[in-house]
């Protein structure tokens, strides 16, 4: 029921920015969670960034400091802007919803992923 679209990926040298969005449609309301995952190759998928409705934010250690999630409620949109990237950061990078666990039909949803490359 819920649709999520990334963008704003892209090649960027090593201590650059990037700002990735991500768009959810669909049945949005009772979204709790919105969170970033990422995925290098022949690594395990990680959790970089998440965003709860009430504001309560949490990063992974590797990117404090770094990286600043958001989310426009009203747009339906969260954010994560990446700065001082570094080549580690290279991955596929993932949006991610939960919903409000209270609800009837409590879902998740995933989106399609988007490359960001950090050159040397």
């Amino acid at each position: 029921q819920v649709q999520l679209v990334e963008s704003g990926g892209g090649l960027v040298q090593a201590g650059g920015s990037l700002r990735l969005s991500c768009a959810a449609s669909g049945s949005t309301n009772s979204i709790d969670s919105m969170d970033w995952y990422r995925q290098a190759p022949g690594k395990q998928r990680e959790l970089v960034a998440s965003i709860r409705r009430s504001g309560t934010i949490n990063y992974a250690d590797s990117v404090k400091g770094r990286f600043t999630i958001s989310r426009d409620n009203a747009k339906n949109t969260m954010y994560l802007q990446m700065n001082s990237l570094k080549p580690e950061d290279t991955a596929v990078y993932y949006c991610h919803v939960d919903s409000l666990p209270w609800v009837v039909s409590p879902y998740h949803a995933w989106g399609q992923g988007i490359q960001v490359t950090v050159s040397s």
